[in-house]
């Protein structure tokens, strides 16, 4: 117990996707996008969790650009989006009043 005061606590893929989740509830899109772009340089490769998140975040904030762009991101990763993603990125420009995109 006596090293553990100096040991350092390493993010993992559940700790980033936990604060991109955070994010999503505080209505925090940048930082969504942030800590995805983070989560690369860090080598972990986000997921449809992470990037669902992050689309929900830019929901929050009426975001429907940044929403749409992360989807397309996505399907240009091979990054197969699951039916949330697909309803969030719907509600997303929904709220952007561009529902027909």
């Amino acid at each position: 117990l006596g090293g553990m005061g100096s040991s350092v606590l390493e993010p993992t893929h559940f700790s980033f996707n936990g604060a991109i989740s955070a994010c999503e509830k505080g209505g925090e899109w940048k930082r969504a996008f942030v800590l995805l772009a983070t989560m690369g340089k860090r080598c972990f490769l986000p997921d449809v969790i992470s990037c669902s998140s992050a689309i929900n975040a830019c929901g929050k904030a009426a975001q429907w650009q940044s929403a749409l762009a992360l989807l397309d991101a996505m399907c240009q990763a091979v990054l197969e989006p699951s039916t949330i993603t697909y309803s969030s990125a719907i509600s997303t420009c929904e709220q952007g009043t561009e529902w027909r995109r």
